[in-house]
């Protein structure tokens, strides 16, 4: 895999709009108590199961896999973000995703190995304090994480 696709669902219900966080459980972070969960994104390898599949693709897999949505619309914002560039050659496509929560979408098919612990809608403008009061409960927050919410708080 040459790209990680990272993707910010925006669900668009009656009363505004909602980001869909991943809570997970990652092994490197757990197991060496720098913290029990991470806020993530909807996000994986492109390429890991089909070697032709181009950004776009695995966006819409990555999306449907992890999160049961179906995206109406997706507007790529970066394609070279590093999130540790002195450590890994990795970077990831940032893409938002508007999705119509009034829709009937389906249930994740990916735990991603049992690593995501939950789904979390948050209000749009609830997203800033409830990413510091899950920091301040001893979590972490991923950087791809952050750079996705810069987008779409920043990059219209």
């Amino acid at each position: 895999a040459k790209d990680i696709a990272v993707i910010v669902p925006v669900v668009k219900k009656e009363d505004g709009e909602y980001v869909l966080f991943l809570i997970t459980k990652r092994p490197p972070i757990f197991s060496e108590n720098r913290a029990k969960y991470c806020l993530e994104l909807p996000a994986g390898l492109v390429g890991d199961v089909n070697k032709d599949e181009d950004i776009l693709e695995a966006i819409k897999r990555e999306l449907a896999e992890e999160s049961g949505y179906i995206a109406d619309k997706i507007k790529i914002c970066s394609k070279k973000v590093s999130s540790s560039a002195g450590m890994t050659s990795e970077t990831s496509t940032i893409a938002l995703a508007c999705i119509d929560g009034l829709k009937e979408h389906k249930e994740p098919t990916d735990n991603d190995g049992g690593v995501i612990c939950q789904r979390k809608l948050v209000k749009k403008e609830d997203v800033f304090e409830f990413i510091k009061d899950f920091e301040l409960q001893g979590n972490a927050i991923g950087a791809q994480t952050l750079s996705g919410l810069f987008y779409y708080f920043f990059g219209k």
